[in-house]
């Protein structure tokens, strides 16, 4: 692959091949037909894990420890073509083995028999309706044959219809046929048709006399309706339904491939349309296009990220009024031209609105034509397919329109980089501007917005913005509690299937193309094969029988007399020819990795050994392929490269922090490469949005209380509280009012550079990470240490999971604070347990009981909110 999966990806992937593993083996055994799906909310990457997976079962994948399956097919089905485009330049893109030849739109004429293995064949519904020049090799209305078909094609003018084709490559038992429903829920409607089956059920199901598709592999952003259809299109009731692969939406929030925020302007009072809002669009396009040129500037970009407006009109606009909008807009952008304006419209031609003629663009090209700086849509493009520029949207329909805005938004929230800007949460948001919508309902807008809903999963990790402003680093903040900061620990989630030498080739590999260690590669295998030269001596009489172990090919030979009712059976031991050599050197390269382990023979051999038949090569193999096989050498070789791993990190310390943001964020993945958390490095906020009104439970708006002395302030020096609840505002109101408190930190919930996070396994052993609530500065004896405050429901299924990861992190890194506490109210007093105490630490960590109990033990204080309200720092305005 030629994108670094995310560690959600990572595990998607591995769970997509281990049931289709299992979907082929069940197929070849039983005949069984299966199915199973892939659900992931909108810019989670769907089409980069369906990548890695179906690039896994054309060739075979070492981090997958996946076997290719030589005779995989598959159709890749949409109900749109453009989809299917736009799919096929994302596989291309993803994948570092896919060739144009490899994934092949389907075009009459089609004639082939059946399909050919290790491709990816694009249809979509159109292509197989009884009218399509696919199903029936000609057009009833012209006596034209079709070119190319001269010669190869029956008189009907196809050789074979799609649907032999399928069925042929079904019925070849040298072949497997694995369908991907792209957006699965769609294609299985039948509200026009009634019982007459759909395209979809017709190759899931089979029909006149054709074979059903034996494994259905569903990707989609909400897996009932796919369950529901695989329901309805299975008349056997004998397909398999596999467990569905269930991308966590937090997860990828985390991530950063979406943005974390969306703002929302709404008028005071609904009316008609507004140039106001509008106009306030235009600024916000011009804002954004000047913080994007300066940002890559800053970054030494050759390319510039340039924000996109979008006009979402009702589906039936007046002309005149996007006329207008558009005079508003380039009022406050003059640059804007006609070529900078486009429309998605269901008709495709020119579009006149006022004195704008607007041509149409295909929507899968908006992203890479970045003259286009304002699209024109109404509802169609809501759907299937991703423009992450768009940093604006200002929507004409009115506000009983949730779901379209909603679906709108879906299209937005990708991240123009496809990583988060490292502190900047002006650049990780999107504005949503709605003309005509009002206060009224704004409530309803934010709940819908941050609800789990069908059309936009997963929007429940985004802040959602009713007055966003943006607040910069506070001036009244000393640097000393900024240097603080610099020193304090964070940790990075260990990576599936780390391995620490490949680690280390990969820390090379980035020095050496960021000019920070010339040489780096070439150091690093210097020191592997000085330290793999010592182990093997050190183990020597290990490596010996290993040696011969690889040399001795085990053959069982079976034999049996006639009349005998009994076979006999002989091993013996056959001297290991190249081939089997070679295979034994795989493990030497999953254990050293590839780089390190070929490094290794050709040291071994010598410099003038270039002949593959030589003896000296040939030995060369055999050893390396035996040390990898020395359970002993490769714990040792594994520890050695993690000590040159984190020597090389402590010695570029200083010049990383120079280097533009994506290769920090390539040094922070390689440092997470590993089994174990890694201490990490936070950053410093640069920018943070927050609301300055909040929603109350009657859905009335109002304005949030404010704070001084956090990290990240207006102008005026206050902070909003409006993303706290009651009794968290209780916690900072307490702990400003403590005579030492010079600084806070409202951490962010997710895994960022500037959020202090916490590795830690769930209740199923899956790596995640935990970000507590506050950091609080305090003057302690002429200096300035953190402190841990996190108030955390002791209802929730987390609590007692996050209670022991608190305390692990205190275990190892609790002489770099001050105080880390948990904090829990119950009934109405709020307790604390202490983790700086070892006896409390040691109770949470060891003791099996519930977090309600550990906080009604005496184990916990009662923590005193007495002096809150009356506090100099807190106001309410």
């Amino acid at each position: 692959m030629k994108f670094t999966l995310k560690d959600y990806q990572d595990d998607a992937v591995a769970d997509v091949l281990a049931n289709l593993e299992r979907a082929k083996t069940e197929y070849e055994r039983d005949g069984r037909e299966s199915s199973f799906s892939l659900t992931a909310a909108t810019g989670a990457g769907k089409t980069v894990m369906a990548a890695a997976a179906i690039e896994a079962l054309f060739y075979g994948s070492e981090r997958f420890d996946f076997d290719p399956d030589p005779g995989a097919v598959v159709i890749w089905f949409s109900d749109d073509p453009n989809l299917n485009d736009q799919t096929r330049m994302r596989l291309m893109d993803a994948s570092e083995k896919f060739s144009s030849a490899d994934l092949v739109a389907i075009q009459p004429p089609f004639a082939k028999p059946r399909l050919d293995p290790g491709k990816v064949y694009f249809l979509n519904t159109g292509k197989l309706t009884k009218n399509s020049l696919l199903t029936r090799g000609h057009d009833e209305n012209t006596e034209e044959q079709l070119s190319g078909l001269a010669d190869v094609a029956t008189p009907d003018m196809q050789g074979w219809t799609i649907w032999e084709t399928i069925a042929n490559t079904i019925a070849d038992d040298n072949l497997t046929l694995y369908l991907v429903l792209d957006e699965a829920h769609r294609g299985f409607n039948t509200r026009v048709t009634g019982d007459k089956p759909t395209i979809v059920r017709k190759l899931v199901n089979g029909h006149a006399g054709y074979p059903a598709v034996p494994i259905v592999w569903g990707i989609s952003a909400t897996i009932e309706r796919f369950q529901e259809a695989m329901k309805a299109a299975d008349a056997s009731k004998d397909r398999r339904a596999y467990p569905s692969v269930i991308v966590d939406p937090s997860r990828v929030q985390e991530s950063g491939l979406v943005k974390d925020i969306v703002a929302l302007n709404i008028p005071n009072e609904t009316g008609n349309f507004d140039t106001t809002l509008v106009r306030l669009s235009a600024k916000k396009l011009v804002q954004s296009s000047e913080r994007w040129a300066k940002y890559g500037q800053s970054q030494g970009a050759l390319e510039v990220v340039k924000p996109l407006l979008v006009l979402q009109t009702p589906n039936k606009p007046e002309s005149d009024d996007i006329g207008r909008a558009l005079d508003t807009i380039a009022d406050e952008y003059p640059q804007l031209n006609g070529y900078n304006v486009r429309h998605v419209f269901g008709d495709h031609t020119t579009q006149r609105f006022g004195a704008w003629d607007v041509d149409w663009i295909e929507p899968q090209h908006v992203e890479e034509n970045d003259k286009v700086r304002v699209l024109i849509a109404k509802d169609a493009i809501s759907t299937g397919w991703d423009c992450p520029r768009a940093e604006v949207m200002v929507s004409f329909r009115p506000a009983k329109d949730n779901t379209h805005i909603t679906q709108l938004l879906g299209r937005m929230v990708r991240s123009p980089l496809a990583r988060r800007v490292p502190g900047d949460e002006r650049l990780n948001s999107v504005d949503c501007i709605l003309p005509f919508f009002d206060r009224t309902t704004a409530g309803q807008v934010v709940k819908y917005l941050t609800g789990q809903l069908e059309e936009m999963p997963g929007t429940a990790g985004k802040k959602i913005l009713l007055d966003g402003r943006e607040l910069l680093a506070n001036p009244t903040i000393s640097e000393a509690v900024w240097a603080a900061w610099d020193e304090l620990p964070t940790e990075t989630l260990p990576k599936r299937g780390a391995r620490p030498v490949k680690r280390l080739v990969a820390l090379a590999q980035a020095l050496a193309m960021d000019g920070l260690r010339p040489d780096a590669l070439r150091d690093a295998e210097s020191e592997m094969h000085a330290i793999l030269d010592g182990y093997a001596a050190r183990y020597s009489q290990l490596l010996g029988e290993a040696v011969e172990q690889v040399w001795s090919v085990i053959v069982q030979e079976i034999s049996g007399k006639v009349g005998a009712s009994k076979l006999s059976y002989r091993e013996f031991a056959e001297r290991a020819d190249d081939r089997a050599i070679r295979s034994a050197f795989e493990d030497a390269k999953k254990a050293f990795g590839a780089d390190i382990a070929q490094s290794y023979v050709n040291y071994l051999a010598g410099p003038d050994n270039d002949d593959a038949e030589d003896d000296g090569l040939r030995d060369a193999f055999v050893k390396a392929s035996a040390l990898a096989t020395v359970k002993e050498v490769r714990e040792k070789v594994d520890q050695e490269a993690t000590e040159i791993v984190d020597r090389w990190f402590a010695e570029s310390r200083v010049d990383l922090k120079g280097l533009p943001d994506d290769r920090q964020q390539e040094y922070e993945d390689i440092r997470a490469m590993s089994t174990d958390p890694q201490r990490g490095v936070l950053g410093r906020p640069r920018s943070r949005m927050e609301d300055y009104q909040i929603v109350d439970d009657n859905e009335q708006v109002s304005a949030a209380p404010l704070a001084s002395l956090h990290l990240m302030s207006d102008e005026e020096g206050q902070f909003p509280l409006s993303s706290l609840n009651t009794w968290e505002r209780d916690v900072v109101n307490t702990e400003l009012a403590r005579a030492n408190a010079i600084g806070w930190y409202r951490n962010p919930s997710r895994a960022a550079v500037d959020s202090l996070g916490i590795a830690y396994r769930d209740g199923k052993g899956n790596w995640r990470s935990m970000h507590p609530d506050f950091i609080f500065f305090h003057q302690v004896e002429n200096q300035v240490k953190a402190s841990i405050v996190d108030p955390h429901g002791h209802h929730l299924e987390d609590a007692v999971t996050k209670l022991r990861a608190l305390a692990d992190f205190a275990e190892k890194y609790g002489e770099s604070f001050y105080r880390i506490e948990a904090i829990s109210q119950i009934d109405n007093s709020m307790f604390v347990l202490d983790m700086q105490i070892p006896e409390v630490r040691n109770a949470v960590r060891h003791e099996n009981k519930s977090a309600v109990d550990f906080y009604y033990s005496d184990i916990a204080v009662e923590y005193d909110t007495s002096d809150a309200s009356s506090h100099r720092h807190v106001m309410n305005p």
